[in-house]
Parts: C-alpha cells; sequence; structure tokens
C-alpha cells in the first residue's frame, strides 16, 4: 500500500492486518445478501481484525514516541511551507485521532478532551510543544485501546453506521490505519529535514 512505502517502517504490520482482513473474508458466515457477503465479519474475525489493528496501533505508537523524543523540542515550532502543519502540530493531530476517529471507527465513544466542532480542532493541535505533544501521544493512545479494547464482540461484527455510512470494522481498520501510517510517513520526512535520523533507522 502506499502509505507503508512513504513510511519505510511499517510494512510488517501492514502486512499482518492484511493478513487479518483475509480471515475476515474466508470465515464470516453466508448471509442473505448475495453481494459482498464475504466482507462482513463474524464473531472470530471481528476479533482477528481487532486483535491486529491494535497490533498495529502499537506499532506505530512506538514510533511516534521514539522519534517525538529524538526531535529537539525548538524544532516543534517548524514547517515545511507557510500555513502546513508544523512538527509539533502533526504530532497534536496524530493525538486528535486517537482520542476521537480511531475509537469512532470501531463504534466507541470518542474522548470529551477534544470538544465537537473544526475550532475544538484547531485550539488542539495549537498547542504542539514537545511536553504537549508527548502527554497527549501516551494519554490519547491509552483512551483509544482501552475504548477499542472494551467493546464487546457483538459491537464490531456485521455492518454499523461507521464514520457517517454503512461500514464494517474492516473497512475502518483501513482508513484508520492508513491515516496514521501517512502521518508517521509525514513525520519522518520532517525529522530528515531538520537532520534527524529516525531511531529504528540507525
Amino acid at each position: 500500500m502506499r502509505y507503508a512505502r512513504v513510511t519505510g517502517c511499517a510494512s510488517l504490520s501492514v502486512r499482518a492486518l492484511r493478513r487479518a482482513l483475509l480471515v475476515a473474508s474466508v470465515v464470516v458466515p453466508t448471509v442473505a445478501r448475495p453481494a459482498a457477503a464475504q466482507d462482513v465479519p463474524n464473531r472470530e474475525a471481528a476479533l482477528e481484525v481487532r486483535k491486529r489493528f491494535l497490533m498495529d496501533l502499537d506499532t506505530l505508537q512506538s514510533k511516534f514516541l521514539a522519534l517525538s523524543d529524538a526531535i529537539p523540542a525548538d524544532k516543534y515550532a517548524w514547517r515545511p511551507a507557510p500555513g502546513v502543519r508544523s512538527v509539533g502540530e502533526v504530532y497534536m493531530h496524530v493525538a486528535s485521532e486517537y482520542y476521537v476517529y480511531a475509537p469512532m471507527s470501531y463504534g466507541a465513544a470518542r474522548s470529551p478532551v477534544i470538544p465537537r466542532g473544526p475550532d475544538a480542532f484547531k485550539t488542539f493541535e495549537s498547542k504542539a510543544t514537545k511536553a504537549d505533544v508527548q502527554k497527549h501521544l501516551k494519554e490519547g493512545f491509552a483512551y483509544a485501546k482501552q475504548q477499542i479494547e472494551g467493546l464487546d464482540p457483538a459491537a464490531i461484527t456485521g455492518t454499523k453506521k461507521l464514520f457517517g455510512g454503512d461500514r464494517t470494522i474492516v473497512e475502518t481498520s483501513f482508513i484508520m490505519a492508513g491515516d496514521l501510517h501517512e502521518h508517521l510517513g509525514q513525520l519522518i520526512a520532517y525529522a530528515r529535514m531538520n537532520g534527524v535520523t529516525p531511531p529504528w533507522s540507525k
């Protein structure tokens, strides 16, 4: 996938998620709808998809944290061009996805840390010092994992109203993983433009 090539660091976890999604397509029950029946996960498939998705989140989080440690605090305000998110703002955007969109992708509750509305997201992302970033990466990640792990298997099977449409966690897992891998690639590029080598590349 494109974001796996961009990051150059997460292809194994992406392959693991793909394998889980293949399992989902094999073990789903036969349903009345002739179209896309194989894409609707049953309990066993849903549990496997969730397990693999959370494993991928673990890998992403370890790299987000390692890279955030490696980037000096005075580089957090650096941005590649006017109007583009700074280093710190990209990290805070990742944290906002942990708080809001990662739980929502499984039908769980978003965190009250970020109120509803685009202005609330902008305000949250603007507080982007190294200390802010590391605090919210850790707390947002913990919130997302707790919410997703706490869901009853019945709540993640079949098709649900997710992200404003009728979707399965197979679809939304790819949406979330793809977006987070893209931001990891973005942060790797930002780091290298500032002379910082990702710790796992040394």
